[in-house]
């Protein structure tokens, strides 16, 4: 059997949500403004129905529009670089490393932004991402970002979905799942688990107690 670790981002290997800082660092304090200002209809009808999926498009997607995929890449490699510094909880990575040490294979399932993830992933060893991307403009041979995002965002029922669909890619057919979260946000996640571990006020040993000798 296949052990497999899921881990959310935000919050949950980070210390805290890092999308907001990130759209902050590409587009400057007030890109957030511009983003909902460029589009007020669908930023009301976001706000009234508290669609926090079609809001996120509104934001991300305004910030990201028209930027050059390899200018969003290097800003998303420095964000990357800062956060595993000086943003990563402790206790979270450390048990990351024993799933790594143990040989399961490891994936991040979050909302947070690819341009960040699969840099920061990378350096931390872990196998796969699966996560909130945006998509890019086929007119421009994809070099150039449009103001939507690709596909869902990565979060709720849509973890779930995405993680299914990787163990299947995968060939996983049989898997033993550990997964950690820490908002409502990840309640399909754990619940998909063996090994549903919520991280939000605790502080988790480096080795689980069910493993340890």
């Amino acid at each position: 059997m296949t052990v497999v670790a899921a881990f959310d981002f935000d919050g949950t290997l980070s210390t805290h949500d890092c999308v907001r800082p990130f759209l902050e660092r590409l587009g400057g304090r007030r890109a957030l403004a511009a983003a909902a200002a460029r589009r007020p209809g669908a930023t009301a009808l976001a706000t009234v129905r508290r669609d926090r999926d079609a809001a996120k498009e509104v934001f991300v997607g305004g910030v990201y529009r028209g930027r050059r995929v390899e200018t969003v890449a290097a800003a998303g490699c420095a964000f990357a670089n800062e956060i595993a510094e000086r943003l990563l909880r402790d206790d979270t990575v450390q048990r990351l490393r024993w799933h790594q040490r143990m040989q399961h294979r490891t994936v991040v399932v979050s909302a947070s932004l690819a341009s960040y993830l699969v840099p920061l992933a990378a350096r931390l060893g872990i196998d796969d991402v699966l996560c909130t991307d945006v998509a890019t403009d086929h007119r421009t041979g994809g070099a150039v970002y449009l103001d939507r995002l690709l596909g869902p965002n990565c979060r709720a029922g849509e973890k779930a979905v995405r993680l299914r669909r990787w163990l299947q890619g995968e060939g996983i057919d049989d898997a033993e799942i550990w997964a950690y979260g820490d908002s409502r946000g990840d309640r399909e996640l754990l619940a998909m688990a063996q090994h549903p571990v919520w991280v939000r006020g605790v502080v988790l040993d480096a080795v689980p107690r069910e493993a340890a000798p």
